[in-house]
């Protein structure tokens, strides 16, 4: 297809760019040069996202904002389930327990090749207000085209998403609709949380991980940035949402390709870490890393795809264009510090002048910048004590380097010289032991949760 091309070429032109440069510094200038230069950029962006946030909240401190209860849209809650018989009737019944007077919820079973159909047969029989349908065994795969196909029964002037292992408070929507109702703001993204945190070191770093984008969203959300939305606790208004044409079908991450969408029309897309969505954790390294794999290329290709409409559009503002820019480089960071240790390697043996001291320990400095992000997201999010604070920062820290560099370096491979096989590489719920009633929702981060400012 003509986008897949276009999303090689880009990419090539881009990482050709950066080759070019990396020769430049290594001929030209001292390598810590580079490294100082991306260091001291990634550090003032962090803080002028800080500054703003405090500046934020001060201002709602002196004036604060009244919330707006009243209005109260008519939402649809669509849920998609494919092989989800192990949750899907206590999904169900969660969400049931909103708050919220006017919503429809519907269920749609995706191709199932389990029990989710007769799960939700019986499930619709008890409670007269769950819509469900299941979609034909050669329908088009992927949960766009499930979204996409729901939309057309839907009559929510709202839409709310979750994932099948979702669960939520009953003042989650109550909570969350205020924000959607100034006329710009197109969507709103709870703060996930992981609910089986303490069943095993990778739920543990998966949630670390979820602290600190919400401190990274916080931040986006501060300065009007391209806040994105996360699949799983997205309330989005039907008017938006069709503006942008839907969901994309041919994206592997739907959230991540819908918000820069609608940021290219001109849409705000706001967070709010006063509410949360909680969802299950990967247990098991090899189904986290599929996972993980599906967000990093969705993630990378859609920027790909929309790459001129970012450059030339006339509805995104210049704050979230550039802040969209400057979160490109989480995918071109691993490529430039990998490409340019291999570089002053390759020196080092022929024993030519070489700087691989320095890179290597400049790449240590960049992994201690993303600690000390982690601790502070760690302390303000999960409340650790100091010790364990600094211990799971560092081990989260490792975690994400040894997901995350060698990750994005197959994917920028793959994107130029393999094929798309639109492959999302779909997590299996129900796995975690987990009872979830309301009752048991108050967890420890969600008191800690409640303490937030809601701006």
């Amino acid at each position: 297809m003509g986008y897949l091309m276009k999303e090689r070429l880009v990419l090539l032109v881009i990482v050709s760019v950066l080759m070019v440069l990396l020769y430049f510094f290594q001929n030209n200038m001292n390598t810590p040069c580079a490294f100082i230069t991306i260091l001291v950029f990634m550090a003032l962006y962090t803080a002028y996202m800080q500054i703003a946030y405090k500046h934020r909240i001060r201002k709602q401190v002196k004036h604060p904002v009244e919330k707006n209860y009243d209005y109260k849209p008519f939402v649809s809650i669509l849920v998609p389930a494919h092989n989800e018989e192990g949750v899907i009737a206590q999904t169900i019944e969660n969400i049931l327990q909103l708050d919220y007077p006017n919503y429809e919820l519907i269920i749609i079973d995706d191709r199932s090749e389990d029990n989710t159909a007769i799960e939700l047969e019986k499930i619709t029989k008890k409670y007269a207000q769950v819509k469900y349908f299941s979609r034909a065994k050669d329908a088009f795969p992927g949960k766009s085209a499930v979204l996409n196909d729901a939309m057309k029964i839907a009559k929510g002037e709202a839409i709310l998403v979750f994932d099948a292992d979702a669960r939520i408070k009953p003042d989650f929507l109550k909570e969350l609709m205020p924000t959607l109702e100034p006329e710009q703001v197109g969507a709103v993204q709870a703060r996930k949380v992981i609910i089986n945190r303490e069943e095993n070191f990778l739920t543990r770093c998966q949630d670390n991980e979820m602290a600190i984008d919400t401190h990274f969203q916080v931040g986006r959300d501060a300065v009007k940035g391209a806040v994105e939305l996360r699949g799983n606790g997205e309330l989005i208004k039907r008017k938006a949402l069709e503006e942008v044409g839907g969901w994309n079908i041919y994206t592997i991450t739907d959230d991540l390709d819908l918000s820069t969408k609608m940021q290219i029309k001109g849409w705000d897309v706001r967070f709010r870490s006063d509410v949360c969505v909680y969802e299950e954790g990967v247990l098991r390294y090899i189904p986290l890393l599929r996972q993980r794999r599906r967000w990093i290329e969705g993630s990378i290709r859609r920027y790909l795809e929309y790459f001129t409409d970012v450059l030339f559009s006339k509805n995104m503002s210049l704050r979230v264009s550039l802040d969209m820019t400057a979160y490109i480089t989480e995918f071109i960071l691993p490529f430039w510090v990998v490409s340019e240790i291999a570089f002053q390697c390759f020196r080092y043996i022929k024993a030519d002048s070489n700087w691989i001291l320095s890179s290597i320990a400049l790449s240590g400095v960049m992994c201690a910048f993303f600690m000390v992000a982690l601790f502070y997201s760690l302390r303000k999010y999960v409340k650790l004590k100091p010790i364990d604070n600094l211990f799971q920062s560092v081990a989260t820290a490792m975690y994400m380097v040894v997901l995350w560099f060698p990750l994005a370096m197959f994917i920028i491979f793959k994107i130029i010289f393999m094929k798309n096989n639109l492959s999302w590489g779909k997590t299996s719920h129900g796995l975690a032991s987990i009872k979830m009633k309301n009752k048991e929702i108050q967890t420890k981060n969600d008191k800690n949760a409640e303490q937030l400012t809601s701006v």
